[in-house]
């Protein structure tokens, strides 16, 4: 049984907290002596503190504990937000040491929210959660699908939304013919992740795994394209049977077969299969850079 990732995860490992008045002097003086303390005013009516919100908690889980980010509500809690002068919201303070250093106000895009904690904490690096990803990666590639997919799921447990493990997990699922699990977790993908390439590519795997399983043997079909090689639909059919079982460089020579005997079969269907595949395996898969460096080389002979 694989490891999920729950519903409801909560802050990463008190890396992100809301506070209040009364708590402001623990929260973000006595912490920022330890490591850099960012403070987030916002208020529930302001739009663009809704956008930058999401951003701030994302850098400062990829930052791996080097600072800290604390949430206030000026409607609720306005006495430090009026000390500190702040006179429009979004305003995020850095402090260090128990004095606020830096600042910026508005809802800046991510690299400029990354280089100001940069000033503050030096070059981030490989987050630790790209250090995990990696990690996980190579246990999958190595048939260490659990270790593999705990890795992902603790990732999934700091940020939900993270769409590379949410993807990679649900991979893993489809590999062991968990389809019911891999569709959920797809489903799990926030509406602005869902065209996310590791989402679409988890997608795609998963729709090349429900087509195979209706195909049956692949030596009834190996039997039906050796006694008609323009039989394109048993050919086309075995290079998704033989996709499922990992068979990927054989899957792409059927498929490129069809391309080459007849390109406008199915509607350029031979060619849209390649393209799945391609998806579903990722950009840089060596069956995808062969195959596709061969498919151009037929449509542009």
């Amino acid at each position: 049984m694989l490891a999920d990732t729950p519903r409801n995860a909560p802050p990463a490992d008190g890396l992100i907290k809301d506070t209040t008045t009364a708590a402001f002097r623990q929260d973000v003086l006595s912490e920022s002596m330890k490591q850099p303390v960012l403070v987030d005013f916002w208020a529930p009516w302001c739009g663009p503190c809704k956008q930058l919100t999401p951003v701030l908690e994302k850098v400062v889980r990829e930052a791996g504990g080097k600072v800290k980010l604390v949430k206030m509500n000026i409607d609720e809690h306005p006495q430090i937000a009026g000390q500190l002068g702040v006179q429009s919201i979004p305003a995020v303070f850095a402090f260090q040491r128990g004095q606020p250093v830096d600042g910026f106000m508005g809802a800046l895009p991510e690299s400029q929210i990354r280089a100001f904690i940069e000033r503050l904490v030096g070059p981030l690096g490989p987050s630790a959660v790209e250090e995990v990803m990696a990690e996980a990666d190579r246990l999958a590639a190595a048939g260490d699908a659990s270790g593999a997919a705990e890795l992902y799921a603790g990732i999934l447990a700091q940020d939900p939304s993270h769409a590379p493990a949410l993807a990679a997990l649900a991979k893993l699922h489809v590999e062991l013919g968990d389809l019911e699990g891999a569709r959920r977790l797809i489903d799990m993908a926030p509406a602005d992740k869902a065209r996310d390439p590791a989402i679409a590519g988890a997608r795609a795997a998963l729709e090349l795994a429900e087509q195979a399983g209706s195909l049956g043997d692949t030596a009834e079909l190996e039997r039906r394209v050796a006694a008609n090689p323009l039989d394109h639909q048993a050919r086309f059919d075995l290079a998704i049977a033989l996709n499922a079982r990992g068979k990927r460089e054989e899957a792409v020579d059927q498929l490129l077969e069809i391309v080459r005997r007849d390109r406008n079969w199915n509607e350029d269907g031979a060619r849209k299969q390649l393209v799945q595949f391609f998806e579903a395996w990722g950009p840089m898969d060596p069956a995808t850079v062969a195959g596709r460096r061969r498919l151009s080389s037929i449509l542009f002979a």
